[in-house]
C-alpha cells in the first residue's frame, strides 16, 4: 500500500506519518531528508524543485516492488503532485491513500510553526508568512483530511488506520 501524507508544514504532517508508518510497518519516505540530501551534496540549492518527489517516487517503487507498504510524507501542494502520486500507484497496482493533514485553528498553526524544531540538520524552516502565502491547490478528488487541531496524536492516527483499512 502507499499511503500519502501532505498538507502545509506545521500541520502535523510528520508525527503523523511516523506513527502511521509505524502501525502499518511501513517504510516512511519524508521528502524533506531528501532534499537536504541534494542540497548537502552540493549539487543544488533550496528550493530544489522536483528533484524530492522523483527521487521518492523511485525509492517508494523499489519498496513497494517488494511488497513493502510506503508512507510518503510532503506538502504536494499541485495537482500534478498529486496525480503522480497516484500514476505511480496505479502502475505499480497497488492500493492507494491519499491523506491531507490540516490544522484549522490559525493561531495553533501559527503557534506550531514559531515553535518547531527541526530534525535534519541545516533544513530550512519556513516562516508562517511563507506557510500561508505559499500555493496550496484545492484538492480535486476524494482523500482523507485528518485536522489535527485539538486532537491528539493518537486519536488522528487511529482515525487514519481506520480509514486507510476501509482502502486496503
Amino acid at each position: 500500500m502507499l499511503v500519502i501524507v501532505c498538507g502545509l508544514p506545521a500541520a502535523g504532517k510528520t508525527t503523523l506519518s511516523r506513527r502511521v508508518a509505524r502501525c502499518l510497518g511501513a517504510v516512511l519516505l519524508r521528502i524533506d531528508s531528501i532534499e537536504q540530501a541534494v542540497v548537502r551534496s552540493g549539487v543544488a540549492e533550496h528550493p530544489v524543485g522536483a528533484v524530492g518527489y522523483v527521487v521518492a517516487h523511485a525509492v517508494a517503487a523499489d519498496q513497494l516492488r517488494q511488497g513493502l507498504s510506503v508512507v510518503a510524507e510532503c506538502v504536494n501542494p499541485v495537482a500534478a503532485s498529486r496525480d503522480g502520486w497516484l500514476g505511480l500507484a496505479t502502475d505499480l497496482g497497488v492500493p492507494f491513500a491519499e491523506v491531507e493533514v490540516i490544522c484549522s485553528d490559525e493561531v495553533e498553526h501559527r503557534r506550531r510553526a514559531a515553535e518547531r524544531t527541526v530534525d535534519i540538520p541545516d533544513l530550512p524552516l519556513p516562516s508562517w508568512e511563507q506557510i500561508i502565502g505559499s500555493p496550496y491547490e484545492a484538492w480535486e478528488r476524494g482523500h482523507i483530511v485528518i485536522d489535527t487541531a485539538h486532537r491528539s496524536v493518537e486519536d488522528c492516527v487511529a482515525a487514519v488506520l481506520k480509514e486507510i483499512r476501509l482502502i486496503a
